[in-house]
């Protein structure tokens, strides 16, 4: 692909490189080596997704297109489709047993630098992973970023998700971001117009954040030490981390819907799982820990399926025995 500096790589096996460690494989990885770099991808890019002829795609006998002499030779038109799908570090993503078609982006060690600005500002790329931005924020003394050390996975992910843990979330402490659009535009957000709710911010799917700028407080840093050292020892007591699992299962009900199934509206998602019956339940080689049961876990063999299923099956009971819609925290990508 004429100008692409990062790496493309057919038939990526991104089930296995989650962190529940089953799934399919991507048709096309592209980790870009910058943010110049993907924009180019971005423009090269077909934007109108195509489907794959009879017989083509994962499971085809057919051998994929060559990446040779440095372009796809597709005029235009990808081999692959016009499908683009956007990663982070998969702590909560399950890739579907069938693969996912199209082109995948992941931002990887390039965008995952962590620099401190002004002595209570941290500008993180969106492919360094939480811990390592709390890590960062903690030996600089700047407090109020601990609870990203509770986060798995990659910055990109949450705030896509304006993820949060220990009562804070990335909306608390975002100034503004660095994102590229669809057409392969650079541009900067701020706070204001992300629009960012419970686990949602209000953007195009197919935006990439590629850095960002968090606010924190200037503290004594045995201070703010103690309180990531109290973080992640509660995060180890009560989460199944040396499991293959990822973040939450569920995201916890809106208290709207709470009181419309009768129910307390500080009910949290674990609660419900427990309610219905869902602790330590198995689906294959899947199966809602029982330390944790909003947490996921593959016991040793499951497919990507058990995994999707087993969420299915818990929200299945939530809905028949209280009347309640518990909403996936869990993102899902490719095929079944």
């Amino acid at each position: 692909m004429k100008g692409i500096r990062g790496t493309l790589t057919e038939n990526a096996p991104l089930g296995a490189q989650s962190w529940f460690r089953c799934g399919g494989h991507a048709d096309l990885l592209f980790q870009p080596a910058d943010a110049d770099d993907l924009a180019v991808f971005l423009k090269v890019w077909p934007l109108t997704p195509k489907k794959s002829p009879p017989g083509e795609g994962r499971g085809s006998t057919k051998t994929p297109l060559p990446l040779s002499g440095g372009g796809l030779g597709w005029g235009g038109k990808s081999a692959w489709g016009g499908n683009l799908t956007i990663i982070g570090g998969m702590a909560n993503t399950i890739v579907r047993d069938g693969g996912i078609r199209g082109a995948t982006i992941q931002l990887g060690k390039p965008f995952a630098e962590v620099k401190v600005l002004d002595g209570r500002y941290i500008q993180a790329g969106c492919g360094a992973l939480n811990g390592n931005v709390a890590a960062a924020a903690v030996k600089a003394g700047i407090g109020g970023l601990e609870f990203l050390s509770g986060i798995p996975g990659t910055l990109g992910g949450a705030l896509r998700m304006n993820a949060g843990a220990y009562g804070s979330e990335i909306k608390d402490v975002l100034i503004g971001v660095n994102a590229i659009t669809r057409a392969g535009h650079e541009i900067r957000i701020v706070l204001e117009d992300l629009k960012m709710s419970y686990r949602h911010t209000e953007l195009p799917e197919e935006m990439i954040f590629t850095s960002a700028i968090l606010k924190g407080v200037a503290e004594d840093y045995e201070t703010v030490k103690a309180r990531i050292t109290e973080i992640k020892k509660k995060r180890n007591d009560t989460q199944p981390i040396k499991e293959k699992t990822g973040g939450s299962t569920f995201a916890n009900p809106p208290p709207a819907e709470l009181r419309k199934a009768g129910l307390p509206e500080d009910t949290r998602a674990w609660q419900v799982v427990e309610k219905v019956g869902a602790r330590g339940l198995r689906v294959g080689g899947a199966q809602m820990s029982k330390k944790h049961c909003n947490f996921m876990i593959n016991t040793g063999d499951a497919t990507a399926r058990d995994l999707e299923m087993l969420g299915e099956e818990i929200r299945k009971r939530a809905k028949h025995d209280l009347g309640l819609t518990l909403h996936w925290e869990i993102q899902r990508v490719g095929e079944v």
